[in-house]
């Protein structure tokens, strides 16, 4: 819990013993995590020189977050200085300054330190490492390159290169120097759950499944390599192991904190969930609730009583879900007797009559609103297609920042849409990508009634009055599939484990198109592919 007047607290504990000291790091990391910067500086500047590496650390990152570069660069070169091993502060701004989604201040600390010690190879990697994340791939892998040739044997170094050749789509090179890793360090668990991952975007389930393997042996205990080793599983369709590898998720910051002795158990085994509170919370992003939310009936049908806790966002259409019988948004915990994040709820059911959960539609409108939708969309007699071009980027997420980048096209990519006659079209995106404007570049003006949608209840009835959705792997193509609306989906190369490999359709969703790509970061044949459905069904399509 942050602290609500955190100069005066840092600056009354006393540095001398281990307990105070303790406590001071704990306070000060706590006060950065939320951005404190000034109160670090205050609370810890009486302490710095002291020979203490955590201290000097702490107040370079805060220094970094105050544009003072070259004095934090200094902190952290002292502090490097005094450490023991070779693990740099460097790497541990990164990883901060990305939660704060400050990025550029990251990087401004790093280019001061590197001007004071311009071949330390582990700046140079926690620079590469920075510049991947902003997404400016051609200068990470010069920054890294001049890290090998400092230290040509790194494997730390030769990862972070192959993640940015996968960036680029240069897969080839990518796994190469992962092997190279590999005959280094024959059992490197990081370069073992890479390269799995690589041969996992490539549909060679049986080499990844290996290589995880070998990897979790190595590290059975890191939670990041269960977690894509369950992904892995998923892809393959082998649902009980996956789902239950699927939990090592928990172990991980961002998900539930909730007790785990009261994580719900499996339902497969005459487990008795009669008259039980079964609270069911928000974990990741909303497309996940949209997709589980097909499971509440079969908990309300064996008796529970269920009780979901969700943004307010999804609470509307979450009251009309069959077996909802309390809907919460915001507050505190309530009294509960099992509690489930939306993403365990699969491995609950596995080996059960509901392993699927309820069909589509599991979801419903409200009439209401449909009616207003209605009025508002195009009655001209053309088919109404909806787009969607970009996800929700979570820059405060480094993954989930880069698989935005992945998943996300742009507007422009979709003019060859835009000149398809017998259509309208429909902007359903949100978000940073909206910025893109309406227009496209063949002067197509895009319809935009997403001011009139403020909760994914509006657009629910948005969707429920075009033809079909045209969108990128997002929330919304979720919430199009539960109402059992048409879909195609635009899919990156390295697709999510949901659209399974080698299929054109979806086992969660009936009236799914998929339209992956067949090279990574190459929208143009996708585009065009869609435009030939598109055609197809503006051709055929008559107006009620």
């Amino acid at each position: 819990m942050l602290l609500p007047s955190p100069a005066p607290l840092l600056a009354n504990i006393s540095l001398p013993g281990r307990e105070a000291l303790d406590l001071l790091l704990r306070r000060a990391e706590a006060e950065l995590e939320a951005g404190h910067f000034s109160e670090v500086v205050a609370g810890l500047t009486p302490h710095a020189g002291m020979g203490s590496e955590a201290i000097d650390s702490l107040l370079g990152f805060a220094f970094t977050g105050l544009d003072r570069s070259e004095e934090a660069a200094l902190c952290l070169l002292s502090a490097f200085n005094l450490g023991e091993g070779s693990r740099h502060p460097a790497l541990e701004l990164v990883a901060l300054f990305g939660r704060l989604n400050r990025r550029d201040q990251a990087r401004n600390t790093l280019e001061a330190l590197l001007n004071m010690t311009p071949n330390d190879a582990r700046v140079l990697d926690a620079l590469g490492e920075l510049l991947i994340y902003l997404g400016e791939i051609e200068e990470a892998l010069s920054v890294l390159e001049h890290s090998l040739d400092v230290r040509p044997i790194s494997p730390l170094t030769m990862n972070f290169k192959a993640i940015a050749l996968m960036e680029k789509g240069r897969i080839t090179e990518a796994t190469s120097i992962f092997k190279r890793v590999l005959e280094l360090i024959p059992h490197n668990a990081s370069a073992l759950s890479n390269l799995a991952c690589i041969y996992s975007a490539l549909n060679r389930t049986d080499d990844a499944l290996a290589l995880y393997r070998s990897a979790v042996i190595e590290r059975p205990e890191n939670a990041t390599i269960r977690l894509n080793y369950s992904i892995s599983l998923l892809k393959a369709g082998r649902y009980a192991q996956g789902w239950a590898e699927h939990e090592w998720r928990l172990q991980l910051p961002g998900h539930s904190q909730l007790p785990v002795s009261k994580l719900i158990p499996s339902l497969g085994d005459g487990v008795d969930i009669r008259g039980k509170r079964i609270l069911v919370t928000q974990e990741e992003g909303l497309g996940d609730t949209l997709m589980y939310l097909r499971y509440i009936p079969a908990l309300a049908r064996r008796g529970a009583i269920v009780h979901l806790w969700v943004p307010d966002t999804l609470a509307d259409l979450c009251r009309r879900v069959e077996g909802a019988a309390v809907v919460q948004v915001g507050g505190t915990v309530p009294e509960f007797d099992w509690h489930c994040p939306f993403i365990s709820l699969p491995r609950a059911f596995v080996g059960t009559e509901d392993a699927m959960g309820d069909p589509v539609p599991y979801l419903s409108t409200d009439p209401q609103k449909d009616r207003a939708a209605r009025s508002l969309l195009p009655d001209n007699g053309k088919l109404n297609v909806g787009l969607v071009w970009g996800g929700a980027p979570r820059p405060n997420l480094s993954s989930a920042l880069m698989l935005d980048r992945k998943r996300s096209t742009s507007l422009a990519a979709l003019d060859p849409l835009g000149k398809i006659a017998g259509i309208n079209l429909i902007s359903f995106q949100k978000g940073p990508h909206a910025e893109q404007g309406t227009i496209l570049p063949c002067g197509k003006e895009i319809l935009d009634l997403m001011p009139y949608a403020d909760t994914m209840d509006d657009t629910a009835s948005f969707l429920m009055g075009i033809d079909v959705l045209v969108s990128v792997d997002t929330s919304v193509v979720h919430l199009a599939g539960a109402l059992g609306r048409p879909v195609l989906l635009m899919d990156r190369f390295d697709n999510c484990w949901r659209w399974l490999s080698g299929r054109e359709d979806s086992i969660w969703y009936p009236d799914f198109t998929i339209i992956r790509q067949k090279k990574p970061n190459k929208w143009d044949d996708v585009v065009k592919r869609v435009a030939t459905h598109l055609k197809k069904m503006a051709a055929a399509h008559k107006h009620p």
